[in-house]
Formats: structure tokens, C-alpha cells, sequence
């Protein structure tokens, strides 16, 4: 689990933003109190919240990791899966959002849309159809009743 905390997130949410930063201008957000410093610390507790929930739910339910060397071998539903289907993503872009914000870059912003984009295209070409193939009907159902990155209402009960 290390190695792919290590490699994924850590690469995207501390390697390629350093980076980023590194090239482009930016400046710290004032501490203020303001409408958008609470909208960052709302962004980045929730997507740390979001991102440790699916971390522990990926080892002690799924027998696993989010890497590809380290897959799951049970489709997991509870939790934040319960609202939708990919709340570690969707956990890693309120904190790059977050983070945007921290750092008052449009660098940053950029980035985080980027990297949605790819994300949306890769999951539905890609890591859907392999999921579809390891679980088979229970991920289909699952698939047609929670949404990918914005989270329904209410739980998802398998039927």
C-alpha cells in the first residue's frame, strides 16, 4: 500500500504541484477568513478525508491498493461508494482544487483540469470496462446507480 500511495498520489497531489510552482508565479493565500480561504480549507479537509476513507476501505474491505499491481478482489460498495464510484478521485481533486486555491495559482488550477479531463476520459475507456470484467453484473448494476465523481444523494443498496 505504501508504494502505491507513494507513487499515485504523492506524484500527483506533491511531485507535479512542486514542480508546477517551481515554474510559475504564485503566492500563499492571506489567512483571513475569507469566503476563499474557507472554501480551500473545506476543499482540502474533505479530499484528505475522502482519500484516507478510500485508502483504509481499499486494504481492509478490497484486500488491496488503488494500484494496478495491487487490485482489490472485491468490488466494494460501502462507504463513500455508496454516493459514488470514484470518491478517491474525486477526493484528490478537491484537494488539488484545494491547493489552487492555497497557493492563489492559476498554474495550479490548470493543472487540477487537466487532470480531471484525463481522468474522466481514462476511466470510462479504460478501468470501467476492466472493472465490468472482474465483477461482472454486480459492477454493472453499481455502475447504471452511483455516478463516477459527484456523489448522489442518497446511499447506494445493492438490490
Amino acid at each position: 500500500m505504501l508504494k502505491a500511495i507513494l507513487i499515485l498520489p504523492f506524484n500527483v497531489l506533491v511531485t507535479i504541484p512542486a514542480v508546477i510552482l517551481y515554474f510559475c508565479q504564485f503566492k500563499i493565500i492571506s489567512p483571513a477568513f475569507s469566503l476563499e480561504f474557507i472554501l480551500m480549507l473545506f476543499l482540502l479537509s474533505l479530499g484528505f478525508f475522502l482519500v484516507i476513507w478510500t485508502m483504509r476501505l481499499f486494504a481492509a474491505v478490497g484486500k488491496g491498493s488503488p494500484a494496478p499491481w495491487d487490485p482489490i478482489d472485491k468490488l466494494i460498495i460501502t462507504g463513500p461508494y455508496a454516493y459514488v464510484r470514484n470518491p478517491m478521485l474525486s477526493g484528490v481533486f478537491c484537494l488539488l482544487f484545494g491547493e489552487a486555491l492555497f497557493f492563489q495559482s492559476k498554474a495550479l488550477l490548470i493543472y487540477a483540469l487537466i487532470f480531471i479531463l484525463i481522468n474522466a476520459i481514462y476511466f470510462p475507456l479504460s478501468e470501467e470496462k476492466e472493472l465490468l470484467k472482474r465483477y461482472g453484473e454486480d459492477y454493472a448494476e453499481y455502475k447504471r446507480n452511483v455516478p463516477r465523481f459527484l456523489p448522489r444523494l442518497t446511499p447506494y443498496r445493492k438490490k
